[in-house]
């Protein structure tokens, strides 16, 4: 379970398993250099401002000391300084302690659920190495909870009470706050993690491939495209040239484009684990109307080795779903 109260310092994220891939650990440490130094000249910048530290800023304690980051602490790993404080704002006294309760949240950071949550957890659990402690702010807190708390709530377990937000300073005080732009002032929706797990599916054969499609609401052949990978949060475009309806539902053919564009923008997880890592490529999705988006459930690479997946949409044309023979598709 969860562990709450300052008292209990192993903060961990339960969700997850304890044996992280390597691979998992290698993307969070490429993803460390993308997010270099600026956010901690801004720090060491307010600090210049301060004579006194504030509510929450406070001088160390004696037994408190400065020591590397090292190589195993994937989650703070070249972060953008090197020393951080033992005690940690956690009370983690150890640095194998730190190394195990860190490193059961580095799964979480790999749903995406917000690019400024590697900042806030290391804030927490590899101090900055100054001559007072800097808690990180709670707007910060904020955002982070906001986008990261519904993804731990589909596992059952909630954001836990030693991350309560409002143990954290206000803006106005010393403080590490967020690096990224407000979701409410960006003109771009904040990536969300979704519950439900998507991967490529195998097609295994056209008849499986033609239930899935008369199962879900819409299905359409579409190329994304990755368009950056120098931040934390990988962003895509739906090419509009390459969308192929298959299968409109309750949708209107023309809103499809739109509605694609925004299960990209919004759906991290999904979206990350159908690219694997590529550039651009060519899918054949479908899924479900839920209210004002689309989920997709099922994702398909389209590849000249995919005979089944080719077979099954020229077919798909003159095919008549059982349940749905009335059903304008």
């Amino acid at each position: 379970m969860l562990q709450s109260g300052a008292a209990q310092s192993g903060v961990r994220c339960p969700f997850v398993h304890s044996q992280l891939a390597p691979s998992m650990v290698t993307a969070h440490r490429r993803q460390a250099s993308r997010l270099g130094g600026p956010w901690l000249l801004g720090l060491l910048a307010r600090l210049l401002l301060w004579g006194s530290p504030g509510a929450r800023a406070s001088y160390l304690r004696r037994s408190s000391s400065c020591t590397p980051i090292p190589h195993r602490m994937a989650l703070c790993y070249d972060i953008g300084y090197s020393e951080m404080r033992i005690p940690n704002l956690l009370e983690h006294e150890t640095m194998p302690e730190v190394i195990q309760q860190s490193s059961s949240w580095l799964p979480l950071l790999a749903r995406e659920c917000h690019p400024d949550a590697r900042i806030f957890l290391c804030s927490l659990f590899a101090p900055i190495c100054l001559d007072r402690l800097i808690y990180p702010c709670r707007s910060l807190c904020e955002a982070v909870k906001r986008s990261c708390a519904p993804v731990m709530a589909c596992y059952g377990y909630p954001w836990p009470e030693i991350l309560n937000c409002n143990k954290f300073p206000a803006d106005h005080e010393l403080c590490i706050a967020a690096v990224s732009m407000d979701e409410n002032s960006s003109s771009r929706r904040m990536p969300r993690a979704s519950c439900k797990d998507c991967e490529l599916e195998e097609a295994s054969t056209a008849r499986e491939i033609l239930e899935n499609l008369c199962a879900n609401d819409f299905a359409v052949k579409i190329r994304i495209l990755r368009k950056n990978t120098t931040t934390t949060i990988s962003d895509f475009d739906l090419d509009p040239s390459r969308v192929e309806v298959l299968k409109h539902g309750p949708l209107l053919r023309t809103e499809i484009p739109t509605r694609l564009q925004q299960w990209l923008d919004i759906d991290a997880t999904c979206v990350h684990n159908i690219m694997r890592g590529t550039h651009a490529g060519v899918f054949v999705v479908s899924g479900e109307v839920q209210s004002d988006k689309v989920v997709v459930n099922k994702a398909y690479a389209w590849q000249k080795k995919n005979r089944n997946l080719h077979q099954a949409v020229r077919r798909w044309k003159h095919h008549r779903c059982p349940e749905q023979a009335g059903r304008k598709v």
